[in-house]
């Protein structure tokens, strides 16, 4: 059994959901978990959660004999990675910030609202909009305002094959002084924090 299938058997085990997890020449082992969709008892991840995880995995690890120096369980923050396709559906509506593997238009970062396909294949974004150009004439009234230009809608069309990073894109609400998901979700109103805990063997 390799280290990976333990990990993530364990995250699983316990009702957690596996966002990434990358070991270092160094041996840190660095797990990011989350909370499965719908889960009931909140949706962020808090200190406790990974503190849970982290006593666990060292147990595991240990009986399995899986080599490392250090262990390191934190959630995803705000702007958690979209790493697999599940994850793409289950932040469709939001909005995030995509960079390509090669470029498209001489752009590889885009950034906007996330779309299933209509043809069900593949992905959309529907990227930011950009004021349309507005027509000039060639007589002017000065004390005429012109109309205000439509926003010109584009959206960029994509597999998860062609993504080299996609993440999540916070909201700063400056009022409140807080960041905020930018999709409208009401289930909880606390900040999401990037929280961690460290294991050493």
């Amino acid at each position: 059994m390799t280290w990976q299938t333990v990990v993530e058997g364990t995250v699983k085990g316990l009702g957690y959901e596996l966002v990434d997890i990358e070991k270092s020449a160094g041996g840190l082992l660095r797990v990011t978990i989350d909370r499965v969709q719908g889960d009931p008892s909140g949706e962020f991840i808090v200190v406790e959660d990974c503190e849970k995880v982290t006593r666990q995995l060292q147990h595991v690890l240990e009986v399995e004999n899986c080599g490392y120096q250090r262990l390191e369980v934190s959630s995803p923050g705000l702007d958690r990675p979209l790493k697999k396709a599940a994850d793409f559906a289950r932040f469709a509506g939001e909005r995030v910030a995509l960079t390509l593997k090669l470029p498209f238009k001489g752009r590889k970062r885009f950034s906007g609202t996330l779309l299933a396909h209509p043809s069900g294949a593949g992905w959309r974004l529907q990227l930011e909009a950009e004021p349309a150009p507005v027509a000039r004439g060639k007589s002017r009234v000065p004390s005429a305002r012109p109309a205000p230009a439509e926003p010109l809608e584009q959206v960029l069309d994509f597999e998860l094959e062609e993504v080299r990073e996609a993440r999540l894109v916070p909201e700063l609400d400056f009022k409140g002084r807080r960041f905020v998901p930018a999709a409208p979700q009401d289930a909880a109103q606390a900040d999401r924090r990037a929280v961690g805990v460290d294991g050493g063997r």
